[in-house]
């Protein structure tokens, strides 16, 4: 049964983990029914958004498991739109603050053209990230092993004298180690759990460069000193459609590496970089120009402003040098190629 209402309607919907929360307002701000409340399935939120006639304008979080749902409004022939977390957050002053109200706040800010919106990525884009972030994850988790197994070992007052201490030579080492039967079952845990995500990641490793296999920005990207398979993959899978950014400039903004600005009449003031954006992007444009070497454009930045202001700059200089490189990230996903990079490599 759909509404007699018969202009475009304005739905904000409140997206939770078990339930939702829709309603449903006119051009002009009239609430139109009731709120409905329902437990989260695709074909109940079809039947649901029927209700709001042809084409209704939808606008849900970018909250825990929305992928679903913004699909499945998609099929059901809404348009489709997500509000930024960081966006509306000032929800959270209200002094009655529910699920129905929550919802009709992001129909009004949908409505009034004042909506912060994050990108829906596409389900390709989505599956890449859900292989790179499960990877990344999965180094996370071993990286954890590692350490609770450096961990034992100091217990124990036990030094140990190489650097890999679960490469061959340590398992070696490990193999012959006598210790108390407590602490070898941790040992024994963490090494099978170890060599379990090992075979998990490179499973990973090999799905992810098939995807990649015939991306041009991908292999553009990867002639970027230091920027290897995995880094590269981070970049396209993130990033996804590059060409949503009118400039490098807004590339470095939106993964959080330019300088908060605060303005009030004539007094200026720059801080610390946001750190609001991609972690993950972030990440990855630090850790590769941690690791440049010396005759990049990355290093050679990096070295200049040490060399003015000083070694105690040294994280402003990687931070410059992460936006340098994430500059050359922006060229390299929009066109396919890194022209200055090729002019050095012609020279």
């Amino acid at each position: 049964m759909t509404s007699p209402y018969d202009g475009v309607q304005w739905v904000g919907m409140d997206l939770h983990r078990r339930r939702s929360v829709l309603v449903r307002m006119a051009a002009d701000g009239q609430r139109l029914g009731r709120m409905v409340r329902f437990a989260n399935d695709p074909v109940r939120l079809k039947r649901e958004i029927a209700k709001a006639g042809p084409a209704p304008k939808v606008v849900l979080e970018a909250t825990l498991g929305w992928y679903w749902a913004a699909d499945a409004l998609a099929e059901a022939g809404a348009e489709v739109h997500l509000a930024h977390p960081l966006g509306v957050k000032a929800f959270a002053h209200r002094r009655v603050k529910n699920d129905e109200k929550d919802a009709n706040d992001l129909a009004d800010l949908l409505r009034l053209g004042r909506l912060p919106e994050a990108w829906i990525a596409p389900s390709g884009t989505r599956e890449l990230r859900e292989l790179v972030r499960g990877r990344h994850k999965l180094i996370a988790l071993r990286t954890s092993c590692r350490n609770q197994g450096h961990a034992v070992l100091a217990k124990r007052g036990i030094a140990v004298p190489m650097s890999d201490l679960f490469g061959v030579a340590g398992s070696a080492f490990l193999d012959e180690l006598p210790l108390p039967a407590a602490y070898t079952a941790r040992l024994r845990a963490l090494r099978a759990v170890i060599e379990e995500i090992d075979r998990q990641v490179a499973g990973l490793d090999r799905k992810i460069a098939a995807r990649l296999a015939g991306d041009a920005g991908y292999r553009a990207i990867r002639t970027v000193p230091d920027i290897g398979p995995i880094l590269a993959a981070v970049f396209v899978a993130e990033i996804g459609d590059v060409t949503r950014f009118p400039s490098p400039r807004h590339l470095c903004s939106w993964a959080g590496l330019t300088p908060r600005h605060h303005e009030s009449d004539v007094r200026v003031t720059h801080g610390r970089i946001t750190k609001q954006g991609s972690k993950l992007v972030r990440w990855a444009a630090v850790e590769a120009v941690q690791r440049t070497p010396s005759g990049t454009p990355m290093r050679t930045l990096r070295d200049r402003i040490e060399a003015r202001r000083g070694p105690q700059v040294h994280n402003i200089a990687t931070t410059a040098a992460a936006r340098k490189l994430l500059t050359l990230v922006y060229y390299g996903l929009r066109d396919g190629e890194i022209r200055c990079l090729a002019r050095t490599d012609a020279v």
